[in-house]
């Protein structure tokens, strides 16, 4: 965060008439306090974090690793032709994945499990709300790709079915 960036913060919270405003970030961390009972005026805190020496050392291997990348594409691409032949089912919302009912139950799917339009696949919890997530496309799931109780963002692939 620039000057800049931050001058416009203090102008916009004094704007908006909140009291105090707090913001941190991996390297800064900003507190704002606008009008108090004795005066108009604003108080501004910025400090400085230091950032850690570890990450130093991984924009090392990021380095070398751009150096190999040429190889590591050629190997990726035929992955990708692997997997272009299956349908990708991906997550409608924003919640946590399950593929059980319940934890007594079995899961709803398995890999190699044969599915049609309309089968629960799994459910996602979303604010307390469990959602079943069902299938638009026939076929058998190739693979899984979320672990089970993880959280999963919008659009997220959850699974692989060969339509075939």
């Amino acid at each position: 965060m620039d000057i800049k960036e931050i001058q416009s913060l203090i102008k916009f919270v004094a704007k908006s008439g909140a009291s105090e405003v707090k913001l941190e970030t991996d390297d800064l961390k900003i507190t704002i306090r606008t009008g108090s009972l004795n005066s108009g005026q604003e108080t501004t805190f910025v400090q400085q974090i230091p950032v850690a020496q570890p990450s130093m050392v991984q924009q090392a291997p990021a380095q070398a690793e751009a150096a190999t990348s040429a190889p590591a594409a050629e190997k990726a691409a035929p992955a990708e032709d692997d997997t272009s032949k299956y349908i990708t089912i991906k997550s409608p919302i924003i919640g946590t994945f399950y593929r059980k009912p319940s934890p007594d139950k079995p899961s709803f799917v398995e890999v190699g499990s044969t599915i049609a339009e309309g089968d629960v696949l799994c459910v996602i919890e979303a604010m307390k709300l469990f959602n079943d997530i069902e299938s638009e496309v026939s076929g058998k799931i190739v693979k899984i790709l979320v672990d089970d109780s993880s959280p999963v963002e919008f659009d997220q692939p959850l699974f692989l079915v060969d339509p075939s």
